[in-house]
């Protein structure tokens, strides 16, 4: 089997990224393994649901967990919740991964308050909320 070397990948949905993803995280780490890499990331589609699962199986596996979201951006506040003109775009994506143990906690906070404050079909946070947790 060809080996990755330092490849890691930054950008994967799993199987809770719904209709994006499919593999499921014990999986996805024992290929993450088979290939050689040293770590991987799992960057689901607005929740942070394989976090627990991701770093735990890839501690028993000997790789580095790298956790991150997939947020969807709101393009204007989070509490707006009038459907834009038609052919436009509501939200943005924009990828966010944990640096340190601030990093983690500041996804955490604001994963919780895309669904708390800013659901409108999708959890959605804003530049604001980006502002005061990064």
């Amino acid at each position: 089997m060809a080996k990755a070397g330092d490849f890691v990948h930054l950008h994967l949905h799993s199987q809770y990224s719904i209709l994006d993803g499919a593999i499921k995280v014990k999986e996805l780490v024992k290929k993450a393994k088979e290939y050689g890499m040293p770590a991987v990331a799992v960057t689901d589609h607005g929740n942070m649901y394989a976090s627990y699962e991701l770093y735990k199986t890839c501690k028993e596996e000997g790789i580095k967990p790298i956790i991150g979201q997939e947020f969807y951006i709101a393009k204007g506040s989070r509490f707006d919740k009038r459907k834009g003109e038609e052919g436009e775009k509501g939200s943005y994506h924009l990828i966010l991964i944990a640096k340190n143990e601030t990093g983690l906690k500041n996804l955490m906070k604001l994963s919780s308050i895309g669904f708390l404050e800013g659901f409108y079909y999708k959890p959605r946070i804003d530049k604001d909320l980006l502002r005061r947790h990064s």
